[in-house]
């Protein structure tokens, strides 16, 4: 389903990709990065969408995170570095198949095992400049 595009409807996911950034931050420090990094990519993505439907695109779908971080700093020069931001966030394991399913990791591994050397701290900064840009994005449409 293609989703509308609108100022109003990129503030409505922006306001759940900022509750799914605060879900991250009450699973910091308890064993558990793998969900850390799945909340900032559902919270980045999310995000990514609003400022996709605030350029006046529908939303389909296609190109994944990285896709469409490309597209939105390709075409607004406002923000130059998400690209760079974002694959940050991604070489540090935040994915949304990797850090659910255990056929991603080799045997016997799981995704909560899989990510012990992650600093939360560090992903969660990187997430919420991220977020606060594509909020200043939309705010200025």
């Amino acid at each position: 389903v293609a989703l509308a595009p609108s100022i109003p409807e990129a503030q409505r996911w922006l306001r759940q990709a900022t509750s799914d950034l605060e879900a991250a931050h009450n699973d910091t420090r308890h064993c558990c990065p793998n969900w850390v990094l799945f909340k900032v990519h559902q919270a980045l993505e999310k995000a990514l969408v609003a400022a996709v439907l605030c350029r006046g695109e529908a939303f389909e779908g296609h190109g994944g995170l990285m896709g469409m971080a490309q597209s939105l700093e390709a075409e607004e020069p406002e923000l130059r570095g998400l690209v760079l931001d974002m694959q940050w966030l991604c070489d540090r394991g935040m994915d949304a198949k990797a850090t659910q399913y255990p056929s991603y990791h080799p045997f016997p591994m799981t995704p909560s095992e899989a990510f012990p050397s992650v600093d939360e701290k560090a992903i969660l900064t990187q997430a919420e400049k991220v977020l606060m840009t594509l909020k200043n994005h939309v705010g200025r449409k």
